[in-house]
């Protein structure tokens, strides 16, 4: 089930794209916030603290698979749009060998140094065998991690956005059952919580992996396909390289973040591992809707309509902007309601400390939903440097801010939050600034003249 991205309403097809993508991702939450829950309520602070910390670090690791995966999935986008799939069946052989490598040598690289890692990220003692017990269990995800997102992005790539869904859907329910069951009935506290996310992704993993090659013929790849071709291994390389460096730097400023929290006790680490879950999970659609984003400009651009491509970002900025301002609202009404989904009414200082930080952010959602989409368009017109850059100024500011503000003793752990959306204001005036003066030079380029088609 492809859908040719080319043709159509320009909004009305990146909605339809995008829905099952945002539907996705949401379901996705739910292999962290089932545990998150599942641990706030019946382990405990310390448990709930050790956790949200693992799940920064996890999320570091596996962004560098994910970024891997979405430059090769940029690529294949473009091929689809230019109708080459023999081009398009060696990007998938050179991409898929590429990356498996990388999560072979993360996977072993992440047991062979799991204390140093947790004594940089100055994990407090009373937690600190806890979040190991979770992590020992949470990395041997890492290869599944790896499956499913190399064959979600090939098949978003193509327009296929449904069957990703339909796997995630499946791990998310699974999930949630083996945590209550893990945790609940055989009472294997941290580690069963970990155990039940690991199952869930390699059955997602393997799942859509047997279902591409078994119900999809035309990704079938033979001899003549399997080889390192110098000319697509450069390409696939370099996109991937470059949205693998843009997804690490990200995570690995949050990661700096989460140390820097972590600083501050377990309470407040308790609170920001609630709040980031409530805090992701609220502009998690623009995230995935500046991915679909990505997919449709980068079809379009490598079939050379680059007209559609300058009303696609005119679309996806109104729509964004729209959506963020009704999850801004609801968050700051809400925001301790939906604390109180993971922290009991009696963990006031908790309770309090979360709903700072989620009202400090949401109300600059709007930030954050255009950011997403100035890496989606880099990414697809063939300029995935610029999305590093403004990953740099994002998390570089978010980073060097909080350090600096949070050593003021009358501003503390405040100085944190306010660094976020600092980042993302700046971040997002220097892509649009670079967008008008470049507009001609981005939309005039024509790909083919590079990449031959042949």
């Amino acid at each position: 089930m492809h859908r040719d991205l080319t043709t159509g309403s320009i909004t009305g097809t990146m909605l339809r794209f995008a829905l099952p993508m945002i539907a996705g991702n949401l379901l996705q939450q739910f292999y962290n916030i089932a545990d998150t829950l599942i641990v706030g309520r019946y382990l405990g602070v310390q448990a709930l603290a050790a956790v949200g910390a693992a799940y920064a670090l996890m999320s570091f690791f596996t962004s560098i698979l994910l970024g891997l995966c979405m430059g090769s999935g940029a690529v294949f986008s473009l091929r689809f749009g230019e109708k080459n799939e023999k081009m398009l069946k060696s990007s998938m052989f050179v991409s898929f060998v590429l990356v498996a490598a990388v999560a072979l040598v993360l996977n072993a690289g992440v047991f062979l140094f799991i204390d140093p890692i947790m004594y940089l990220l100055c994990v407090p003692v009373e937690i600190y065998g806890l979040m190991r017990e979770y992590l020992w269990v949470i990395f041997f995800g890492i290869s599944a991690v790896f499956l499913y997102n190399y064959f979600a992005c090939l098949l978003r790539a193509v327009g296929n956005s449904f069957i990703p869904l339909v796997f995630l859907g499946i791990s998310a329910l699974l999930n949630v059952g083996l945590d209550l069951a893990f945790v609940l009935v055989f009472q294997w506290g941290v580690a069963g919580a970990g155990a039940a996310t690991v199952v869930s992704q390699f059955v997602s993993g393997i799942g859509i992996c047997l279902y591409t090659f078994l119900k999809m013929p035309e990704f079938r790849i033979n001899r003549s396909h399997m080889k390192m071709d110098r000319k697509v291994l450069a390409e696939i390389s370099g996109f991937s390289f470059l949205t693998c460096v843009q997804q690490s730097v990200m995570n690995f400023g949050i990661l700096m973040v989460q140390g820097l929290v972590n600083s501050f006790g377990a309470v407040v680490m308790a609170a920001f591992a609630a709040a980031v879950k409530i805090d992701s999970f609220a502009y998690m659609p623009v995230q995935d809707f500046g991915n679909a984003f990505s997919t449709f400009i980068a079809q379009n651009y490598g079939a050379g309509r680059h007209d559609r491509v300058e009303k696609g970002i005119k679309s996806a900025v109104t729509a964004s902007v729209l959506f963020c301002l009704v999850i801004s609202f609801i968050v700051c009404v809400f925001a301790r309601e939906l604390m109180l989904i993971f922290v009991k009414p009696q963990e006031t200082e908790i309770l309090a400390v979360g709903v700072q930080y989620l009202r400090i952010e949401g109300i600059f959602y709007c930030g954050i939903g255009c950011l997403f989409l100035l890496y989606g368009l880099y990414r697809a017109v063939r300029k995935p440097e610029m999305s590093v850059v403004l990953t740099v100024i994002s998390l570089g500011t978010r980073v060097v801010l909080a350090y600096i503000l949070s050593a003021v003793p009358s501003i503390g752990v405040v100085g944190i939050w306010i660094s976020v959306p600092i980042g993302w204001g700046l971040a997002d005036c220097t892509g649009f600034v670079y967008y008008r003066m470049r507009r001609e030079a981005i939309l005039g380029q024509e790909y083919g003249n590079r990449y031959g088609k042949g």
